[in-house]
């Protein structure tokens, strides 16, 4: 979750300003980090079921990203990807985790 965190984060806060670089740059790389989580044992802190689908939807975005930025699409396509990938991953990140017991 870290090492997606961090592309995430490099990627998607610029693109909230415009800035679409860093994840052309990075699109592969995230990717690569999401199915890397994907296949990682889900920690007894996190839903596992829920955690494996919302795992699911976040490496099919990440793909769509890639095969976007591969297609040369449109900086607004790119920015709408972004955001809903990164939706995917707060829901990862907080719903997705058990309440304290």
């Amino acid at each position: 979750m870290k090492t997606f965190h961090s592309f995430m984060s490099s990627t998607f806060h610029p693109s909230e300003e415009g800035n679409l670089q860093p994840l052309k740059m990075k699109a592969d790389s995230l990717l690569i980090a999401a199915k890397a989580w994907q296949a990682s044992a889900i920690p007894s802190s996190f839903k596992a079921a829920e955690t494996k689908t919302q795992l699911e939807k976040l490496v099919k975005y990440c793909t769509g990203i890639a095969d976007a930025v591969h297609a040369g699409a449109s900086d607004d396509s790119l920015k709408g990807l972004i955001a809903e990938a990164h939706e995917v991953f707060h829901k990862i990140a907080g719903e997705c985790r058990k309440a304290d017991e």
